[in-house]
């Protein structure tokens, strides 16, 4: 089973994505780690990599997806694999396809958790955390793990708040990309709706509201994985 898992910044995609993993047995990829991987290693495409990443510039196609495919091609993604990060813009999206295809990778599925805008940037900026635990969550923008007042719903201890999660230029900065139909990581999406359907149904296309708590997202993807 392989996988694209596109979603919003706020969307608990990466929490879904950890459900998958398990379930399935398949590793969840993510471009951020084969980047520091390849550059800890050393390898070719680490060096070359380092060398746009030191002058504070993006990392060119040419070698992301080089390392993708190479990860792709190691032994724990024999039984498939989740690709979650990679594309974020259409003309990502085209190349992937094209690479995928000149070395015969067949993608089966491509996901999409569908969130408005407005609800995403509400949830990243209402994320607190619990000083005595991380992974009690809290977040006063969702009802069923709104905090008691300003303290933890799980254990009563003080909360805090993530600088990055309340610098909203940021997150409108990555939401303007993600949101963009025309080149952005939305047209990427369109792509592989419209290729799955030029193809009768491959890749098969996923859509979930993103919505509803952790549990009733994740019951509602593994009923359409088929788990």
């Amino acid at each position: 089973m392989k996988i694209l898992f596109f979603g919003p910044n706020g969307s608990g995609k990466g929490t879904q994505g950890a459900i998958v993993k398990e379930k399935f047995g398949i590793p969840h990829i993510e471009t951020g780690v084969i980047f520091r991987d390849n550059i800890g290693r050393g390898t070719d495409l680490g060096k070359e990599a380092k060398g746009y990443i030191d002058r504070g510039e993006l990392v060119p196609d040419s070698i992301t997806i080089p390392m993708i495919l190479s990860r792709l091609k190691e032994p724990d993604c024999k039984n498939g694999w989740l690709l979650d990060g990679f594309p974020r813009n259409l003309t990502q999206a085209q190349e992937l396809e094209k690479a995928l295809s000149a070395e015969k990778i067949d993608l089966d599925i491509v996901i999409e958790m569908a969130l408005d805008r407005q609800i995403a940037k509400n949830r990243i900026m209402g994320r607190r955390l619990c000083v005595n635990d991380n992974n009690h969550p809290n977040n006063i923008y969702i009802d069923a793990i709104k905090p008691n007042g300003d303290k933890c719903r799980v254990c009563g201890g003080d909360l805090k708040t993530r600088s990055d999660d309340q610098d909203e230029e940021a997150i409108d900065q990555r939401h303007n990309i993600y949101y963009d139909d025309k080149t952005g990581t939305m047209a990427a999406i369109l792509f592989y709706k419209k290729l799955s359907a030029d193809r009768g149904g491959k890749p098969r296309f996923i859509e979930l509201d993103g919505r509803p708590g952790v549990k009733e997202v994740s019951a509602d993807l593994l009923g359409q994985l088929g788990r």
